[in-house]
Parts: C-alpha cells; structure tokens; sequence
C-alpha cells in the first residue's frame, strides 16, 4: 500500500494563494497516483489534525512565511513526521536573504554586494544618514529587498539616489530588516536541484519579464514572461552555472528539492546567486515543473519523485 500523505498549503502568509494552487496540483497529482492524500489549509487545528491523523509523510507546499523558515520543519520534528525539503535550520537560512549570503560569502559562492539595513538601525540609530554612503559603494541602480519574504514581494530597483529611502520604507513594510544589494546587469536564471544520489541540476530556466523584472505579477501571470529551457548559455557557462546552483544546495544541506535564482553578470560571466529556495513553486507557471518537463518528467513524476526521495530520507 501506497503511503498516506499530507499536503500542507495555505496558511497566513503573503503567499498563501499561490501556496493554494501549488497545494492543490500536488494534491491531484498524488490521488492519481494511487495515494491516499490528507489536503490541509494550515490553520489552527493543524497539529491535532496530524496528530490523529498519523501521516506517513508531510508534503509541504507551503510558500512564504511559517512555511520555508523552519517553523513548520521544527514542529513535525516534534511530532516525528517525515516531511518533504530540508531540515530547520537549512529552511532558516534559505529563507532569510542575510543569513544566506552571509551562508554563501562563507562557502566561496558569489553573490552580489549587500548592505543591511534594519527599522531599529533607521529610527533609533540615525542610519539614513548612510544612506549616500549605501548609494556610493554598491552604484546605481541598486535593488531592495526584505530579508525574509518570497515571491519578489517587496523587491525594488532603484535608479535613482532620491528615491532609496521611499524604496527602504516600502520594504520595511513586510520586514524589519532589508538589504541593499548591488545590481547586476545580466542573464537571470533558475536551476532547479533534484535530491537523487549524487544530487543533479535539472535544465537551466532562463527567464525573460516581457518588461520590468521578475516581479510577484510577472512570475503568476500568464504571458508577462518568457521562458527558455535550456537557457541560452554556451554549454562551458550552463555546466559552471550547475556546479553553483549544486554547491549552494549541497551545502545547506537541501535534501529533495531545491530552486537556486542566479544572475549571470553581463560584464564577467560569473553567476552570481541571488536566493536559495527550498519549497519552489508548483502552479502552471512554476520554474520547477517546467525544468522538470525539460527533463522529460510530467508533473505527476515529478511529485511522485520528491515524494519518494522524501520516504527513502525518512528511512
């Protein structure tokens, strides 16, 4: 008999419909597997449900806040669940943008130039006095992010010095700490890691925003971005942009899944990591799914895959 599994989706983050549809694709692809699947929109009654339910297996299809940061790692390590993606402490680091570059600069992984600034430093230190000194190291256009919050929620370039503090406030906004980090001028691209033994690069995604970046509305919305798989890089710079996106899974020590974002810099070709992500996206216009096809799996394999990789890592 197939094992029981339970798909946790939802929850109370800013990404809790795209977790919805994430959730439910998994979910449908599971049932016509043959699996007996527990569908949860995370609430309250969560830890009971699970409690009486006794799941064999949490997959975890939660985006965001609560759900990638080690929250919900921490309590089924609790409960003794075996659960899809890495452990705590990998999902903290994943999901704070300083703890992962920090993770990054330590294991010799490039990653753009930053500086972080927090609403303590700004109200009650007098920061915004750095802000030209910000401005002058890392140049223009420079981008600003929230140190934890997925989906480019947040997320702004900057062009011009006038506008940083109003760029900070808005970022503020959805956490009390942000970076300001260097942009770099090139191919942006996803590399999807799948967990087998030794763990392998999926097809390289090149993403192409049919205007702006790679924004919360272009990465949902149908038709506002381009796709190319395999990415158009010369075959010597795909194999260098795989050998970072699995050093950094391997590293953090991901286990079934993970999703690198990286820049190839324009004017030195190196491939810079922007962010680790360790539960990707699962909708109809998921960067995973679609390197997963490249590679000749349906989506149902695909899940089927993570899910097995998950059960064998319980063992």
């Amino acid at each position: 008999m197939k094992p029981k599994i339970a798909v946790l989706m939802g929850g109370r983050s800013l990404e809790r419909d795209i977790s919805l549809v994430s959730g439910r694709r998994v979910e449908r692809a599971l049932k016509s597997r043959g699996y007996e699947v527990l569908a949860l929109d995370v609430d309250e009654k969560l830890v009971p449900t699970l409690l009486s339910e006794k799941p064999d297996l949490v997959y975890i299809a939660l985006h965001g806040k609560y759900g990638e940061d080690g929250t919900i790692q921490e309590t089924l390590e609790i409960m003794g669940l075996p659960y899809t993606g890495p452990g705590p402490l990998p999902s903290m680091i994943g999901f704070n943008k300083i703890l992962s570059k920090e993770f990054f600069k330590s294991h010799n992984i490039p990653t753009p130039e930053y500086f972080v600034l927090s609403t303590t430093t700004l109200k009650e230190m007098g920061a915004s006095a750095l802000l030209d000194v910000i401005w002058s190291k890392l140049g223009s256009p420079l981008v600003v992010k929230p140190a934890e919050q997925g989906s480019a929620l947040g997320v702004k370039i900057v062009e011009k010095r006038e506008d940083l503090a109003e760029a900070l406030i808005a970022a503020l906004g959805y956490d009390d700490r942000v970076i300001a980090e260097r942009f770099i001028k090139g191919t942006e691209v996803a590399v999807s890691i799948l967990g087998d033994d030794p763990p392998r690069a999926l097809p390289v995604v090149e993403i192409v925003p049919r205007s702006g970046f790679f924004d919360f509305d272009s990465r949902y919305t149908p038709g506002m971005t381009e796709y190319f798989v395999p990415a158009r890089l010369s075959s010597e710079l795909t194999e260098e942009v795989k050998r970072v996106a699995l050093l950094a899974h391997t590293t953090l020590e991901c286990r079934e899944i993970s999703r690198v974002d990286i820049i190839v810099s324009d004017e030195d070709s190196i491939p810079y990591v922007l962010e680790l992500n360790i539960s990707p996206g699962m909708t109809e216009t998921s960067l995973l799914p679609l390197a997963a096809e490249a590679d000749g799996m349906s989506f149902e394999d695909l899940v089927e895959k993570i899910v097995k990789l998950a059960y064998a890592n319980s063992g």
